[in-house]
C-alpha cells in the first residue's frame, strides 16, 4: 500500500489547491495507470464507510460481532407473510435481542447477592453502634441507607436489557421500492436549535443543517427548521449561504455516497472507502466541492463584518432622516431581529418574531427565495442524480421584556407550531446545533421503529445515543458516558424505553400534543380536546392538529399568503402560549431546567413507549465541552434540573398513571441521584482525621467495617464486569465513569443540591447557561496544532474548591500517616498498624478517583499525565518529613503539646 494520494482521472491537484492547503482523500487504485476502477478502490486509512470496508471497517464489524456475541434473538422473527395475517400488510422492521442466559442470570444473581450484602452491612452497623464520633456514625449510617436505596433504584431496571436493530432493507423494500419509483415514507420535520452565534459557532450550525439536507430521505418529505433564539441576522444570512452551497454539496453526497455528510468532518478525513457510482469523476468533483466549501467558510467568517459594513452604508444614507442605526439585510430592508447597535424592539430579549422560507419545497413552482439564486448552473456532472433540496425555514420567536420565554423548551414549542402550519409532518426530530447526522440512514432507522407492525403505533419517540468527536482519546472527563448510553439505555429498552435525552430524538407529533397512544383510547376519541384553551387561539394551528389526529398526510406546504404569514408570526409570539396547556400537557415542558427528562416522563406517563436505536455506524456526532469547568457547569444544569422534576407536578412517585413500576424506579433515580453527593462528600473528608494527633475510629470493630466496605464496593465492580460485557463498553469507559461521578459528587452535584435548598428563598430555578463550544483564545494562540488545548485550561470557580480541598486533604493525610508510622513505629500495636494501612488504602482509593481532577489542576503540565506519579510520592515524602521535623521540635522544646 502506498501512503501517498493517488491522482484520479482528473490528474494531480492544481497549484490553486496546493496554495489553498486543500487535502485530498487517500485512495488506492487497481493497476499502474493511477486510474480508478469499479470495485478496486481501497483505503490507505479506512474511515467512515457505510456499505463496505477495509481494515478499520472490518474492525468495526468485528467489534459489533463481539458485542452481539453476548446477545441472542428474543424469539424467531416471523416472515412478513406471517405478520400479514395479524398485522395487515405492515412488515416487521426491527429485531429484538436479549443478553444471553449464561451472562444474564449470573448478573441478576450478583445483584441479589449485593442487595443481601448491603442489608447485612447496614444491620451490622446498627448492631455495633460503637464509634469515637457518634454524630458522624449516625450520619454515615444514614448515608449508607441512602447509598443502598439509590443503587437499588439504579440497578433494578437493568434486570432485562434489550437491544433493537433496525431493518433498513425491509423498510426500503416496503416503503421505497415502489413500481412507480416513488416513496410512501411519512414526512419528518427536523428542528435545529441555537441560542447564540458566539458560544455556538455558526460553522457548527451550518454543518448540522447541511448534513440534514443531504441525508438519505425523500426530499419532498423532509423539512429543516433552524430556530435562532438570538434573532441575529448573521445566522439567517449564514443559512442562506449554506442553502446555496447545498445545491452543490447534496448532489455530490448522493452521487458519491459520501459519509459523513457534514462537510467539515468529511474533508478532515484521512481516507475513505469509495461507495459511489462514478469513481472516475470522484477526484475532480472532490477538489471542486472542497474549494467551494473553503470559500463558504471564508464567507461565513466574514459575515459579521460584511453585515456591519453594509449597515454602516445604509445608516449613513439615512442619517439625515434621523433614523436609528439599524442592521440591514442584503435586500435593503431593516432586519426585524436584534441589531448590532441595540435599539428598542431590536435587542437581545426584545425583538419581533421572524419566519422566513430560505429554500422552497421541491414541489413549489413559485419565485425562488434568495438562496436559490444561481443554483441552476452546476459545473459538475449530476446526470441521473436527484439535485432537489428539502425545504429550509428560518425561525426566530418573538422576545419581549418581562415575559418568560422558557429557554430551549419554549424554542422547541415555537418550532412545533410553525412546522404544523407549513409541513405538519407526523414525525419530528430535534438536534442541538453542534450535532450533525453522521449516518445518512439514521432517519430511516428511526422510521423502522415508528412504522413497525408490532409496536410502531404505540411508540412515542425514538432516542439515539449521543456521540462526540472532539473528546480526547482517554476521555479524561467522561464525556462519552458510555456506561449510561450503552448500559442504562439498553436496560430501559427492556421496559417502556429510554428517556428523552435532549437531542437526536425523533418524536411522534401526536405524542408531543398530549394525545394518548392508540391502545389507551377508542377510535372515536383521541384523548385530547382540540380547543383554544389547550392549543392557543390560532385557527390554522387548530386545523393542523385536527389533520394530525386524522393522520392526513401533507406532501407540499400550503400556499403562503399574507394571512398565513401573519398566522405563523402569531404562533411564535411571546404571549401565544400563555393561558394554554403549552409547556404542561402539550409540547415540551416548561419551568424545568432539564426539559428533556420531564418531557419524556410525561409521554411515558401517558402510556407511550420509546425505543433506543444504536447503529453500527454512529447515527449522530456532536461536540462536547472538554474543559472541566464547562463540563461541570453542564452537569450542574442537568443534575439541578433533574431534582427540580422531583419537586414538580411530575414527581415519579405521584404521577404518571401508566408508568411501568421499574420505569418509575428509573425516573425516581434520575430525580434524586445528586443527593448521594452529600454523603460522598462527607466520606471524602474522612482523611482529615489523620491530621488529628489522637486516633479516631468511625466504626468499631474497624477491621470488620473495612472488610464489609471492600465486599460491598467489590460487588459493585464485579457487577460492572458483566455490564461491560453485555453493554460492549471498555474498562476505560467504566473507570472514567467512576472517576467523573466522584469529581461531580465533590463539585457539581452538591452545587445543585445547595441550589435546590435555597430555591424556596430565592425563587429562582437553575440558571440556563449555554455551554461554550469555543476554545480559549490563549490556548488556541499558544498551541494551534493542539485540538485539545481547551482541556488543559483550568478556570477556577467556587464549586471547584471542595474537590481541591478533598484532594489536598488526602495528600496531607497520606504524608502525615507515613510520618506517624516513622515516629510511632515502636509504639504502635499490630491493630493500630492494621488500622493505619486500611486508612491509607482508603486515601489512595479517593485519590485514584480524583486523578482526572488532579490533572486539571496541573493545567498544561497535564499533557504528560505520568508526572503525577512522580509529584504525588514526592509530596508524601515532603509532608512526612515536615511532620517528623515538627514532631521532633515539639518533643524537644514543647513536650506538653505532644499527645
Amino acid at each position: 500500500m502506498s501512503s501517498s494520494p493517488v491522482p484520479g482521472a482528473g490528474g494531480a491537484a492544481s497549484e490553486h489547491d496546493a496554495a489553498a492547503g486543500l487535502r485530498e482523500p487517500l485512495l488506492l487504485a487497481d493497476g499502474d495507470d493511477g486510474g480508478f476502477h469499479d470495485g478496486a478502490l481501497a483505503a490507505v486509512v479506512v474511515a467512515n464507510c457505510t456499505h463496505g470496508g477495509g481494515s478499520r471497517a472490518n474492525k468495526e464489524k468485528d467489534a459489533v460481532k463481539t458485542k452481539d456475541g453476548y446477545w441472542v434473538d428474543v424469539h424467531h422473527q416471523p416472515a412478513v407473510a406471517d405478520v400479514e395475517s395479524g398485522g395487515g400488510d405492515r412488515p416487521l422492521l426491527f429485531s429484538n435481542k436479549k443478553v444471553m442466559a449464561a451472562l444474564l442470570y449470573p448478573y441478576r444473581v450478583l445483584i441479589l447477592v449485593r442487595l443481601v450484602a448491603v442489608i447485612l452491612f447496614i444491620a451490622w452497623r446498627i448492631k455495633h453502634n460503637n464509634s469515637d464520633v457518634m454524630w458522624f456514625w449516625v450520619t454515615s449510617v444514614v448515608g449508607d441507607v441512602w447509598f443502598a436505596l439509590s443503587w437499588l433504584l439504579y440497578q433494578l431496571p437493568k434486570f432485562s436489557p434489550i437491544k433493537r436493530t433496525p431493518n433498513l432493507a425491509a423498510l426500503r423494500q416496503h416503503y421505497d421500492d415502489l413500481p412507480d419509483g416513488g416513496s410512501i415514507l411519512p414526512g419528518i420535520d427536523v428542528f435545529v436549535t441555537t441560542a447564540d452565534p458566539v458560544s455556538e459557532p455558526v460553522l457548527y450550525t451550518m454543518n448540522c443543517v447541511l448534513s440534514i439536507l443531504a441525508t438519505d430521505y425523500p426530499v419532498d418529505r423532509l423539512t429543516c427548521y433552524l430556530t435562532d433564539d438570538s434573532g441575529a441576522l448573521v445566522l439567517y444570512e449564514a443559512l442562506v449561504e449554506a442553502a446555496s452551497f447545498a445545491a452543490l454539496w447534496v448532489p455530490f453526497c448522493r452521487k458519491h455516497s459520501v459519509e459523513p455528510r457534514a462537510p467539515e468532518s468529511y474533508f478532515q478525513l484521512e481516507g475513505m472507502i469509495y461507495n459511489g457510482r462514478s469513481p472516475g469523476e470522484f477526484m475532480n468533483d472532490y477538489r471542486h466541492v472542497q474549494r467551494e466549501y473553503e470559500e463558504l467558510k471564508a464567507r461565513l467568517e466574514m459575515l459579521p463584518s460584511t453585515i456591519k459594513e453594509r449597515s454602516d452604508v445604509y445608516n449613513s444614507m439615512k442619517a439625515k432622516e434621523g433614523a436609528a442605526h439599524a442592521t440591514w439585510m442584503a435586500n435593503g430592508t431593516q432586519w426585524p431581529g436584534t441589531w448590532i447597535e441595540p435599539a428598542g424592539n431590536h435587542r437581545k430579549g426584545d425583538h419581533a418574531g421572524i419566519v422566513k422560507i430560505v429554500q422552497n419545497h421541491p414541489s413549489c413552482v413559485c419565485e425562488p427565495p434568495p438562496a436559490e439564486g444561481g443554483n441552476n448552473i452546476n459545473p459538475l456532472n449530476f446526470d441521473g442524480v436527484d439535485t432537489r433540496l428539502p425545504m429550509v425555514v428560518y425561525v426566530s420567536r418573538e422576545k419581549s421584556p418581562g415575559r418568560e420565554h422558557n429557554k430551549k423548551a419554549g424554542n422547541l414549542n415555537a418550532q412545533l407550531r410553525v412546522s404544523a402550519l407549513l409541513s405538519n409532518a407526523p414525525f419530528t426530530i430535534n438536534f442541538d446545533c453542534d450535532h450533525y447526522i453522521n449516518n445518512s440512514q439514521a432517519l430511516r432507522a428511526a422510521m423502522c421503529f415508528m412504522l413497525d407492525a408490532r409496536e410502531g403505533d404505540g411508540t412515542g419517540f425514538v432516542q439515539f445515543p449521543q456521540r462526540f468527536e472532539n473528546v480526547d482519546p482517554t476521555d479524561r472527563y467522561g464525556n462519552h458516558n458510555r456506561v449510561f448510553f450503552d448500559g442504562a439505555m439498553y436496560a430501559l429498552n427492556g421496559l417502556q424505553g429510554p428517556t428523552y435525552l435532549g437531542t437526536g430524538c425523533m418524536f411522534r407529533r401526536l405524542a408531543l400534543y398530549g394525545v394518548e397512544p392508540p391502545r389507551s383510547r377508542s377510535d372515536e376519541e383521541h384523548g385530547v380536546t382540540v380547543d383554544t384553551n389547550k392549543f392557543g387561539n390560532s385557527v390554522l394551528f387548530l386545523n393542523s392538529v385536527l389533520a394530525a389526529l386524522k393522520q392526513e398526510r401533507r406532501i407540499a406546504p400550503p400556499e403562503l399568503d399574507e394571512a398565513s404569514l401573519a398566522e405563523m408570526t402569531m404562533v411564535v409570539s411571546s404571549s401565544y402560549d400563555q393561558g394554554t396547556d403549552w409547556g404542561s400537557s402539550v409540547g415540551y415542558i416548561y419551568n424545568i431546567a432539564t426539559e428533556d427528562i420531564v418531557t419524556g416522563y410525561r409521554i411515558h406517563g401517558q402510556g407511550w413507549r420509546s425505543m433506543y436505536c444504536s447503529m453500527e455506524r454512529e447515527a449522530f456526532q456532536g461536540t462536547a465541552p472538554i474543559n472541566l469547568t464547562e463540563r461541570l457547569y453542564q452537569i450542574v444544569r442537568w443534575s439541578g434540573g433533574s431534582m427540580e422534576v422531583f419537586f414538580s407536578p411530575y414527581n415519579p412517585l405521584l404521577s404518571g398513571r401508566r408508568l411501568h413500576l421499574l420505569q418509575r424506579a428509573a425516573y425516581l433515580n434520575f430525580t434524586i441521584y445528586p443527593v448521594t453527593s452529600v454523603f460522598l462528600l462527607l466520606y471524602a473528608f474522612c482523611p482529615v482525621m489523620w491530621l488529628i494527633p489522637a486516633e479516631i475510629i468511625i466504626q468499631r470493630p474497624f477491621t470488620s467495617y473495612v472488610l464489609y466496605i471492600v465486599i460491598v464496593v467489590g460487588l459493585i465492580h464485579t457487577i460492572g464486569v458483566f455490564e461491560i460485557k453485555w453493554a460492549g463498553i471498555t474498562w476505560n469507559d467504566w473507570w472514567r465513569n467512576e472517576q467523573f461521578f466522584m469529581i461531580a459528587s465533590m463539585s457539581a452535584y452538591p452545587t445543585a443540591v445547595l441550589h435546590m435548598v435555597v430555591k424556596p428563598i430565592t425563587g429562582k430555578g437553575i440558571h440556563f447557561r449555554v455551554t461554550s463550544k469555543q476554545t480559549t483564545t490563549t490556548a488556541a494562540d499558544d498551541d494551534d496544532d493542539d485540538r485539545y488545548a481547551d482541556m488543559y485550561e483550568m478556570r477556577w470557580v467556587p464549586m471547584l474548591i471542595p474537590p481541591a480541598v478533598v484532594l489536598f486533604s488526602n495528600v496531607m493525610a497520606i504524608g502525615v500517616a507515613l510520618g506517624k508510622a516513622v515516629v510511632y513505629n515502636g509504639a504502635w500495636s499490630a491493630v493500630q498498624k492494621r488500622h493505619a494501612a486500611l486508612g491509607i488504602l482508603f486515601n489512595v482509593w479517593i485519590m485514584a478517583l480524583l486523578y482526572p481532577f488532579g490533572l486539571a489542576v496541573m493545567g498544561r503540565w497535564s499533557k504528560k499525565p505520568g508526572i503525577l506519579f512522580v509529584l504525588l510520592p514526592l509530596a508524601f515524602v515532603v509532608i512526612a518529613a515536615v511532620y517528623i521535623g515538627v514532631h521532633s521540635f515539639l518533643v524537644k522544646f514543647l513536650p506538653f503539646m505532644v499527645i
